[in-house]
């Protein structure tokens, strides 16, 4: 208990006091909730039911709500508090002689703090100040809460909020969900983003389907894999980067469309557009192409802006992002051409060097011709992108699982969508000749052998084997919701979206003055 504050002993306190008065600080039973706070807030009528002079109503609204107090003020033989539930707050009056003999003197204004759990029963009705509220007739303690809220106060002279504080709201989540009721908003809206875009394409015939996290070879994406072992098979396993190559082999086995909505994980740095795990939609639809893609992701994206907020316009930061389809569509090194001035399609390696050079770019021996055209197009074009614009037809290098450009040499039929200067979706028409995918595979294995650690190290034998069998003409697309859910709730960080977000270990807790005093009496 050495390391408890002053609030956190005084709770703990109290809550021993409860249990010598007979009252579980934690009952075993439910609360029946008949209301929240939104709904009596919402349908209260004074007409049927605000109390007359002589304390009837037509209609008495009984009902009954559980919740968090988060305020008390006590006057005498009442008092006041706030319930927070799920929807909302309301105010909730109480009455000594309403509750059993002295339990409100001994419990409710001696033993009960803002942040305790607590059910009420009673009716509703307007107070004097006009404010719907709740008479209590029946109160209980559901769970006593041994942690006081947080509230603004003053460290070392530094006013300090833990209520705003990033770096606090992610690592206890669950106190930020009940300080900042508006956050609860944004997780709403993410499970409505979801769920939109899972209807939206159940209703086209797609299935969704489950493919394995636990992969003996990675692949999909160009990422480093977090590593795993299973002991009872003793072999080395891989978390999954990407869902694709399991996606297309059943594409091989005959469904002619297939999606997932799934975690991903990529052994890579943190940021505020950046975390090692991550939701990700993945879509394939046989005898399609990339063109067709283009039209269906826009009609899908702007169906989910009007779905979340009524209109394909969308508030992100400073811009007003307009999600109304036909979207602008460039191919890439028209775009970097149009930035940068410089024309990059055709050029060998060296050549593209030089140009990363001109431009300040630092290159080193590890990047093949695509990376290089990459940190160019990320450097200079991208974050230029603000309304929904597709990028288009992607060199070869970038690109080992899409097919072939059908008339340009060097180039593959991939585009990506790039909104307020980040991507949200990649697709592709995608490779299903078997020999030129085992070429492409055996590539990215010669750049992993040179260094680059973002690059396949195996090959895929069992997704060549099914290539083999025949594969039709696919499209595939991959939308990464977390990002999407950025757009969709104007939130500036990926932790904004992420329920719990990785973070870097938690520092300890420095030691108080008293601990600091004892530690030095010590022989």
């Amino acid at each position: 208990m050495s390391n408890l504050s002053e609030h956190e002993i005084r709770r703990r306190e109290e809550r021993a006091k409860l249990e010598d008065l007979d009252v579980d600080p934690y009952p075993p039973q439910g609360w029946e909730v008949t209301a929240h706070a939104a709904d009596v807030l919402a349908g209260f009528d004074d007409a049927k039911h605000q109390p007359n002079e002589d304390g009837e109503a037509k209609e008495t609204w009984r009902v009954s709500l559980a919740g968090r107090m988060m305020s008390k003020r006590v006057m005498g033989k009442a008092a006041f508090f706030d319930l927070q539930d799920e929807s909302g707050t309301i105010q909730v009056y109480i009455r000594r002689d309403d509750l059993p003999e002295h339990y409100y003197n001994q419990v409710f204004k001696k033993l009960l703090d803002i942040g305790d759990v607590v059910g009420v029963e009673g009716f509703a009705f307007r107070t004097r100040m006009g404010e719907v509220s709740i008479h209590v007739e029946r109160f209980e303690l559901l769970a006593k809460s041994l942690r006081p809220l947080p509230v603004v106060k003053e460290v070392e002279g530094q006013v300090y909020n833990e209520v705003t504080d990033k770096e606090f709201r992610y690592r206890q989540r669950y106190v930020d969900l009940v300080v900042n009721p508006h956050v609860r908003e944004v997780f709403r809206k993410r499970a409505r983003l979801i769920a939109t875009l899972r209807h939206f394409l159940d209703a086209r015939g797609y299935l969704e389907v489950e493919t394995p996290v636990l992969q003996p070879l990675y692949g999909g994406a160009a990422a480093r894999p977090f590593t795993t072992h299973h002991n009872a098979l003793g072999m080395q396993l891989y978390l999954r980067i990407a869902d694709e190559l399991y996606l297309k082999r059943l594409i091989v086995g005959g469904f002619d469309g297939v999606y997932e909505i799934a975690k991903d994980f990529r052994n890579e740095g943190l940021s505020r557009f950046h975390n090692p795990e991550f939701t990700m939609l993945e879509l394939y639809v046989a005898y399609k192409d990339y063109a067709w893609m283009m039209d269906l992701v826009e009609e899908m994206i702007e169906h989910v802006a009007r779905e979340l907020h009524g209109t394909p316009d969308v508030q992100v930061g400073d811009h007003a992002i307009s999600f109304a389809r036909p979207w602008k569509r460039i191919p890439l090194f028209e775009a970097i051409t149009e930035k940068t001035g410089h024309d990059l399609y055709g050029k060998d390696r060296a050549a593209l060097a030089a140009a990363a050079e001109a431009l300040g770019l630092e290159i080193d021996e590890t990047m093949g011709a695509g990376k290089i055209i990459d940190e160019i197009f990320g450097e200079f074009v991208e974050p230029h992108l603000i309304q929904p614009t597709f990028i288009t037809d992607y060199p070869v290098e970038l690109s080992p699982l899409a097919k072939k450009h059908r008339e340009k040499e060097g180039l593959v039929e991939r585009f990506e969508v790039i909104v307020g200067g980040k991507e949200i979706c990649n697709a592709f028409s995608e490779l299903n000749d078997p020999e030129d995918q085992r070429r492409r595979f055996e590539a990215q294995a010669r750049l992993a052998a040179a260094g680059d650690v973002e690059a396949t190290r195996e090959i895929d034998e069992d997704y060549l084997r099914a290539l083999e069998y025949g594969m039709p003409p696919t499209a595939g697309l991959g939308v990464g919701i977390d990002r999407l859910a950025m757009m969709m709730t104007d939130q500036a960080s990926i932790r904004d979206v992420i329920l719990f977000p990785l973070l870097r270990p938690e520092a300890p807790a420095p030691a108080t003055a008293k601990e600091e005093a004892a530690a030095e009496a010590e022989p």
